[in-house]
């Protein structure tokens, strides 16, 4: 491997399908697709951003969990708005996730962390050549419809669904970090069709089993059987 000082810059090749870029570990997870508004102020990761903000050029994202550890696999981020600047440096911007990444080496590139980074496929420009479960898109999109109907009321087209793979629709729901993670890591989109409906599904039954827990607690737990007997 070259030393730190033979790095090259993003978009130039370091090894075969290997490039070199910085490195934010945060203790969320981003998919490709994902919009992510984020609050930039520790010193290296100003230098990281503003460097990333003037070439425009992405940074790397990756789960650092409760122990202090980092996971191997990530997604690209690219600023696509600065929000706000404060004077000591700090910024408020809005990332866009962009291609899941592996992780094959980690250094410090100067000013920040960077490492050395394969690309997995799963963005926008990246055809994985694999058909997606139909059973399984279709029990996902029905779920995600479901849940916007019973948290906000609203029917979703199904034509934008049916436009959406599996990052696109878990880009637009809130789901367990773990889910993302599992997400990220799957390559195949049938199995990623499958998490993600699966997680859908779950979401749907806890917002149902909520508001079944709020209508019994307006009635003090009690159940409300309607004393009328029915005509004959």
């Amino acid at each position: 491997m070259p030393g730190a000082g033979a790095r090259r810059a993003y978009n130039h090749r370091v090894e075969p399908d290997a490039l070199e870029l910085p490195i934010f570990e945060l203790p969320v997870v981003l998919l490709p697709g994902e919009l992510l508004p984020l609050h930039i102020f520790e010193e290296r990761y100003k230098r990281m951003v503003g460097h990333c903000v003037d070439g425009g050029e992405p940074f790397g994202i990756v789960l650092r969990d409760p122990e202090g550890g980092a996971r191997r696999i990530g997604c690209e981020a690219r600023v696509t708005e600065v929000t706000e600047r404060f004077d000591d440096g700090r910024m408020n911007i809005v990332v866009t996730g962009e291609r899941p990444f592996r992780i094959l080496d980690r250094f410090e590139a100067g000013e920040y962390p960077a490492g050395e980074v394969e690309v997995v496929g799963g963005g926008p420009d990246f055809d994985e050549g694999l058909a997606e479960d139909g059973a399984a898109g279709s029990r996902a999109r029905d779920a995600f419809a479901d849940l916007v109907r019973r948290v906000g009321g609203d029917e979703v087209e199904r034509a934008g669904l049916d436009a959406l793979d599996s990052y696109g629709l878990a880009a637009r729901v809130e789901l367990p970090i773990d889910t993302k993670q599992h997400l990220l890591e799957l390559r195949s989109e049938g199995e990623r069709m499958k998490v993600l409906a699966a997680a859908l599904d779950a979401l749907v039954a806890a917002v149902s089993r909520s508001r079944e827990i709020a209508e019994r607690a307006k009635m003090n737990g009690k159940l409300v059987i309607d004393p009328t007997p029915e005509a004959e």
